[in-house]
């Protein structure tokens, strides 16, 4: 029997794909659910999965080629023989023979039948104990709940738990040109196309404006030296500057709202949510994966859940779901050694925050000179939305969080 390879949905909006690469080739033999090929959208790079058991017969889109969801992207000769039931042996007269009683290598295989059950019963607490929206995420993608490692309080499963287990190990690198060859064409990809036309729409669009300021880091940076080691030894996850910035970005936002809205035809949507995008940097290109609701999140699940979703980028698994919804953005440059920048806005959006490189500098402080840890943040910002002053004031109201986070643990 024939089964086709078809491409699948693509997520909202999305209509066509390009196939980047096939993992497997005609002739080869498949599982189930071996992923035979990858897929390119403007928004993210996909798996397909294998749809049965077989030898891959056929390949009817070649590597480049655009294919609409639904279009046939191959075949696969069903193997049915694998999975017919196979009768017992005949005896010698010709009758089936009986199973032996069980022996010793019959009683570890049921022992660990047993292990498999409680490990199974465990699996499914954590699963019970955690929020709807982890087991929606669970069964969407298909995980094994006996080989997530719950990491959130009382044994629960968190997102970054699914996020973690959901991406696989990085591909190797891309060989290096061969020596002697002056310039390499190579095709724009989806991602990369669809990069350029929103940055250069967002500049063509927006009233786009900067403004900058300048962040004194000692306290944040004392604040992590004193509680790094005991939070990663707790949420397993090192403690970074990101969450600091992305709870001092909603203090921001919920007193100036305008920096959270944004411009649909003749009207301001205000949103009273607050989904953070955390750009990204990854060998395909920018992307900006969302904590949702990142302002009901702790410290340790916004530094679990960045991480987790950095990871998944970086390994070319993010979904639709983690690119979408953004409503404001966060992007850190600073870990490339850039001193000062002026981000780009990610459109629809009104607002996004650069961070930089921290670099030692003689500052005033009070009556004297005094050498300090400080950073530039920069805030771009859609000038139709958003007034200078109120640009300014997000910033200032940034500084004040950051150079005192003792303020964020009281909401002041």
């Amino acid at each position: 029997m024939t089964i086709e390879i078809k491409v699948p949905s693509l997520g909202e909006s999305v209509t066509e794909a390009t196939v980047a690469k096939w993992l497997k080739q005609a002739g080869e033999p498949v599982a189930l659910d071996d992923p035979v090929a990858e897929l390119e959208t403007d928004k993210i790079t996909l798996e397909v999965y294998a749809p049965a058991s077989g030898t891959l017969t056929e390949i009817l889109a070649d590597e480049g080629a655009n294919v609409p969801v639904g279009a046939v992207l191959g075949r696969i000769a069903e193997d049915v023989a694998q999975n017919a039931p196979h009768p017992s042996p005949l005896s010698a007269g010709g009758e089936r023979e009986e199973p032996a009683p069980l022996g010793a290598r019959e009683r570890v295989s049921a022992g660990a039948r047993i292990s498999d059950a409680l490990r199974e019963g465990k699996a499914q607490l954590a699963l019970e104990r955690s929020g709807p929206a982890v087991r929606k995420l669970i069964e969407e993608a298909g995980l094994d709940t006996t080989r997530l490692a719950p990491t959130g309080p009382g044994g629960r499963i968190t997102k970054a738990d699914v996020i973690s287990a959901r991406a696989p190990a990085p591909s190797p690198p891309s060989p290096a040109p061969a020596a002697g060859e002056r310039e390499i064409r190579v095709r724009m990809t989806r991602l990369r196309r669809r990069i350029a036309e929103r940055l250069k729409a967002a500049q063509n669009t927006a009233a786009m404006l900067t403004t900058f300021n300048e962040i004194d880091m000692t306290e944040a940076i004392a604040l992590r030296e004193r509680y790094r080691e005991g939070f990663e030894k707790k949420h397993g996850v090192r403690l970074s500057f990101m969450s600091i910035f992305v709870k001092a970005a909603i203090v921001a936002l919920k007193e100036l709202p305008a920096v959270n809205a944004e411009i649909d035809g003749d009207d301001i949507i205000y949103k009273n949510h607050y989904d953070i995008g955390v750009a990204v940097s990854t060998e395909q290109g920018l992307v900006v994966p969302v904590l949702r609701d990142a302002d009901q999140m702790s410290f340790a699940e916004i530094e679990q859940m960045t991480a987790a979703l950095a990871r998944t980028a970086r390994d070319g698994k993010l979904t639709i779901e983690d690119l979408s919804g953004g409503t404001f953005t966060i992007t850190n440059g600073g870990i490339y050694g850039s001193l000062m920048s002026t981000p780009i806005l990610n459109p629809p959006l009104s607002g996004i925050l650069g961070m930089h490189k921290i670099e030692r500098r003689p500052v005033a402080a009070g009556d004297k000179v005094e050498i300090r840890p400080m950073m530039y943040v920069a805030l771009s910002y859609d000038h139709r939305i958003v007034d200078g002053r109120e640009a300014v004031t997000f910033l200032v109201r940034i500084k004040g969080c950051v150079e005192e986070p003792s303020r964020l643990l009281f909401e002041m």
